[in-house]
């Protein structure tokens, strides 16, 4: 240590400064003589030869020489014993000489010992800049870095590490893991080192540490043995952070396998577990159970209140299943408002299986039952729930799922708010539906359809018009009834290129009938769905087809359900008015089955209200029906509006409705609905009873 400072004050000095210090050595050394050695003493002289190598060493050549120059005067003058027999001459001259020589040897060897000092001066210089250059590289890097002895101290910590875990400078040295993190964490800490020791490899793994206030960091760290020259062992190590890649992959992984709403596993991890029990269940069989859970009249809810009571609704049933489920089920929601309980191990009797699945399912209906808080109102909600055993012979993944669903089917047809296990026969009338569904995919393609007409009339014999009704003629099944497939094609979507058929085949008819004097004046009614009316482009597809077939539009009337009027009922009178304007009328079909605002009933530019056969039939037989048909007769006068009644089968429920104010009328009483080659020969008829011989 005083080496290296004597070696940076010969650095620092002047060569001024080094003459003034080499000047006070000699003197220094000068008077030591006179002090200390009495002049007898025998070549006293020599005593100046460490403050020549001092000042050799430590100032340099040039001082050096200076005071060696000085040291020769003073011993020639000064310094000789008078006891010596040389004369003055050769005293001097052999004093001078032996003093010259060994100045000389020292100069030499001071000078040797100078390079070494400089050259030493020079490796320290970079080896600290090297230093430098390390700590800097290390301490501005965003990723922690650390040296440890063998037993586990450590030695080196980078800022970065001191800033991250808020550790004071320097607090870290020679402490080990268990003094600065958390128990758990230094055990994984300490198990990772050892393994590094033990092996003498490097060793990269994924850790976790804790922070002051409680927060998990999740690192990437790479650990690796290093041995000094004197054989000390140390560890170490360079780590990442990597905590928000972790999060992302987490949020990925939420994104990928729940649901956004509610937090429960949506149908990708639900198929996967289910994949997992299966597979397992090939090796060890064992029966589990699968419960499709679906709420009633959802939708209902959505169209009247709007979608966010749907999803607080969807939220609270979400939370009431995984209070009532076992733990180590599998709770799923399958999208809408469709859940699935993955009942795991049950016994392994099926009968045992079967009475465990349905006590699950009792709880959940008992408890989804109970009233429902959505932004302050209260809703009751009741689910229908399908159950389904698997686990007793080898199957695909989607065979219970399945089977679940068209149990809970069952469960709604039985009435709702109830649970049904999987029967056989549903499967078939399910295969059926298929099959039938890949049929109607093909008739829409071959055009497989043909439009039916039944009379719409006015008094008792006055022809007004007719409804067509779309008929399926299969080229095997024969003529399919639309109540076997018009329900398809709503589930489907087809509906949407039938209605645009049937609108075509009618504008047609219309433009046929124009050249036909005794059909000219026949009106059309076309039924349209409230998913085909919400088209964008509706209003186009009936301009464009009443132009392409040239048809009158006074002629055609749409008939609308009141379904149509849950939402968005601002877009349907902009346009029905669009259509108005065109000459088009307007009909509401089934009135007083579904939803009518009466508000909104006399902004709509409807021409005329239809009474539902369901009310038609019951007159007389039904007091409540008796009265709903007169008051929707009463309610289409007030509005000024006309009102036909359909599935008029009688006589009796004729005049009935003609005594209290309706003119028009459509059903079996008249005619059933006809090809329109009968539907021609009727027109041709000019009295009532002319078209009742014929039908």
């Amino acid at each position: 240590m005083l080496n290296r400072k004597l070696i940076l004050l010969h650095r620092d000095l002047s060569l001024q400064s080094r003459y003034v210090l080499a000047m006070a050595i000699f003197m220094l050394a000068f008077l030591l003589r006179l002090v200390v050695l009495p002049t007898d003493a025998g070549l006293p002289f020599l005593t100046l030869y460490p403050a020549t190598v001092a000042v050799f060493y430590f100032l340099g050549t040039k001082p050096g020489l200076v005071v060696t120059a000085l040291a020769a005067l003073s011993g020639y003058y000064a310094f000789i014993p008078p006891h010596w027999s040389f004369s003055l001459e050769n005293r001097g001259y052999y004093l001078v000489s032996i003093y010259l020589i060994g100045a000389t040897l020292s100069a030499i060897v001071i000078h040797q010992l100078q390079r070494y000092a400089q050259s030493l001066h020079h490796t320290l210089a970079q080896l600290q800049d090297s230093e430098n250059r390390f700590r800097s590289f290390m301490d501005c890097g965003h990723f922690l870095s650390w040296m440890k002895d063998h037993k586990g101290r450590y030695v080196y910590l980078n800022q970065h590490s001191e800033n991250f875990f808020e550790l004071p400078p320097g607090s870290w040295q020679g402490k080990s893991d268990f003094e600065i993190f958390p128990k758990m964490t230094a055990l994984g800490l300490q198990e990772n080192d050892l393994k590094v020791l033990q092996t003498n490899q490097s060793l990269t793994v994924e850790e976790t540490s804790a922070k002051s206030d409680g927060k998990t960091c999740h690192w990437l760290s790479t650990r690796f043995p290093y041995s000094e020259s004197a054989g000390r062992q140390y560890i170490g190590g360079i780590a990442v952070d990597i905590t928000e890649r972790r999060q992302a992959e987490k949020m990925i992984e939420d994104l990928a396998f729940y649901d956004s709403l509610t937090g429960l596993p949506n149908r990708r991890l639900l198929m996967d577990r289910l994949k997992h029990i299966l597979d397992t269940r090939a090796r060890q069989p064992r029966i589990g159970a699968l419960l499709f859970i679906d709420l009633d009249n959802f939708k209902a809810l959505n169209d009247t209140y709007g979608h966010n009571h749907g999803d607080l609704l969807l939220q609270q049933v979400a939370r009431r299943l995984q209070d009532n489920v076992r733990k180590g089920d599998t709770l799923a929601r399958l999208g809408g408002d469709e859940f699935v309980v993955l009942l795991e191990d049950l016994n392994n009797n099926t009968l045992e299986a079967a009475t465990q699945a349905e006590i699950s399912g009792d709880k959940i209906l008992r408890v989804l039952g109970l009233p429902y808080l959505l932004d302050g109102k209260t809703h009751r909600s009741t689910p229908s729930i399908g159950i389904t055993l698997f686990g007793d012979v080898q199957e695909s993944i989607e065979g219970p799922l399945k089977r679940a669903d068209l149990a809970m089917y069952q469960a709604k047809a039985a009435g709702r708010n109830t649970l049904r296990f999987f029967d056989p026969q549903i499967q078939a009338a399910v295969t059926a539906r298929s099959e039938l569904e890949a049929d109607l995919r093909t008739a829409i393609t071959r055009q497989q359809f043909i439009l039916h007409y039944q009379p719409q009339m006015e008094g008792t014999d006055q022809l007004a018009g007719a409804e067509a009704l779309i008929r399926w003629q299969h080229p095997v099944r024969g003529m399919v009834a639309p109540g076997e497939f018009i329900p398809i094609a709503e589930d489907t979507g087809l509906i949407l290129d039938l209605g645009r058929w049937v609108l075509e085949a009618a504008c047609a008819q219309l433009a046929l009938w124009a050249g036909q004097p005794e059909r000219a004046r026949l009106t059309i009614s076309v039924n349209v769905s409230s998913r085909q009316f919400r088209q964008p482009d509706f209003v186009n597809q009936v301009s464009a087809s009443l132009t392409r077939s040239g048809a009158n539009p006074r002629l055609l009337k749409l008939e609308l359900t009141e379904s149509l009027l849950v939402s968005n009922v601002e877009e349907v009178i902009e346009k029905m008015v669009v259509l108005k304007k065109k000459g088009i009328s307007f009909s509401l079909d089934d009135f007083g089955t579904g939803y009518s605002s009466l508000a909104y009933l006399k902004r709509l530019p409807l021409d005329q209200l239809k009474i539902d056969q369901s009310f038609v039939r019951d007159i007389g037989l039904n007091a409540n029906n008796t009265v709903i048909a007169k008051t929707i007769i009463t309610l289409a006068g007030s509005l000024g509006l006309t009102v036909i009644a359909e599935g008029v089968e009688t006589e009796a429920q004729r005049r009935f409705l003609a005594t209290h104010g309706c003119t028009a009328f459509q059903g079996y009483l008249f005619s059933r609905p006809l090809p329109i080659d009968e539907f021609d020969k009727l027109t041709e008829a000019s009295t009532m009873d002319s078209i009742n011989q014929r039908t």
